[in-house]
């Protein structure tokens, strides 16, 4: 495997010194490193296109080459900035992406991973984005030597294709598993499940959200086909239960994540707009992306209370602890909404957590 450590300090020999992105779980030692070497010249962007954006700006400000991090899913987003701005026809901006490559050829993976895995090179070739793939097999970095030379000569955006179990663990660099008070996201679900009428449609975001609300369904035997998991789309669940709750008298409840409501932010605006009634919104907020590796979401300095009421939701409170969720939990559901509830919530999932599976049954039992 590739040292995190050493890979890193050869991007740096590179005068690569200004780095952002959206964290990836094929990449949580890489970052890892990075946020103990060069942790100030690190920014985890909300949407990977506003980290493109970022890293052109840097670079008309610097004249030097930027580092833009992502999940290969992430590309969806990037493309924007990318073709209309950083390609060589338009501005010609050179820049480094490290793009993780899930869905790749060489090991299982999930559905909605396996689909963007197969278009990933497609992409990049379309874009005329040059490309190297990085994997535990390299011996030495020549070759990404010489793609970051091209990149600086054309000024031209090129990528590193970082396939699974590519980077090793630097054992020694301590991540932050620090017990607060607040509550487990699970609680919440429970008590959510306990509570909600049959007819009351659930949406909920990427990364654990959906892995333990199925897992909680399951275990529990409980009602199903209320459930709507978003396994892909990172910042889309806002919109999807608007569609939902645009078009049907029940109640519909977004399972959202911190990380994930900042990534398409523009969406509660539209909720707000519509101000539908039935529409229920639930923020976990651990100030992490916890699924891909637990690195930092920048909502510290989030007033979400104003910025919530102000786009049009007509109800918001604040909730620390399964004592507090208890006792707003019915008020909350029988609102006239849009309402939301920002859950204080520590890191810390259920064990041996299973995905959803067979996706088309999931979408027949909601539509029916």
């Amino acid at each position: 495997m590739i040292s995190s450590k050493y890979f890193l300090k050869f991007l740096l020999k590179k005068k690569i010194n200004f780095f952002t992105g959206v964290p990836d779980s094929l990449l949580k030692f890489f970052l890892n490193e990075l946020n103990l070497i060069s942790k100030n010249n690190n920014i985890t962007a909300v949407n990977e296109g506003s980290a493109v954006s970022m890293a052109i700006g840097y670079y008309l400000a610097t004249k030097k080459i930027p580092c833009v991090y992502m999940q290969n899913s992430g590309l969806g987003n990037a493309i924007n900035p990318l073709a209309s701005l950083a390609h060589k026809k338009v501005y010609s901006v050179p820049m480094v992406l490290i793009v993780g490559w899930r869905g790749g050829p060489s090991y299982h993976d999930e559905p909605q991973h396996k689909v963007k895995g197969k278009i990933t090179l497609k992409l990049l070739k379309l874009l005329k984005v040059k490309y190297e793939i990085l994997n535990n097999k390299v011996k030495n970095f020549n070759k990404f030597s010489k793609l970051i030379r091209y990149s600086e000569k054309n000024s031209t955006p090129v990528a590193i294709i970082v396939e699974k179990n590519t980077f090793e663990q630097n054992k020694k660099i301590r991540i932050d598993k620090t017990k607060n008070k607040s509550v487990y996201r699970r609680e919440i679900i429970e008590i959510l499940l306990k509570k909600i009428k049959k007819k009351t449609k659930l949406i909920s975001t990427t990364g654990y959200t959906s892995r333990e609300l199925n897992q909680l369904r399951s275990q529990r035997k409980l009602y199903n086909g209320q459930d709507f998991y978003l396994v892909g789309g990172m910042g889309h669940a806002t919109s999807v239960a608007l569609g939902v709750a645009l078009k049907t008298k029940n109640k519909v409840v977004c399972l959202d994540g911190d990380g994930s409501l900042l990534m398409h932010m523009g969406s509660l605006s539209t909720v707000g707009y519509f101000k539908n009634k039935n529409f229920l919104h639930i923020m976990f907020n651990n100030k992490s992306h916890e699924s891909v590796g637990g690195q930092k979401v920048l909502s510290d300095q989030v007033d979400f209370k104003n910025m919530i009421l102000s786009l049009g939701y007509k109800n918001y409170s604040l909730v620390s602890n399964k004592k507090e969720f208890n006792k707003r939990i019915d008020a909350f559901l029988n609102s006239k909404g849009p309402s939301f509830i920002n859950i204080l919530t520590r890191k810390g999932t259920l064990k041996d957590l299973k995905r959803p599976s067979n996706l088309k049954k999931i979408k027949r039992f909601f539509i029916s």
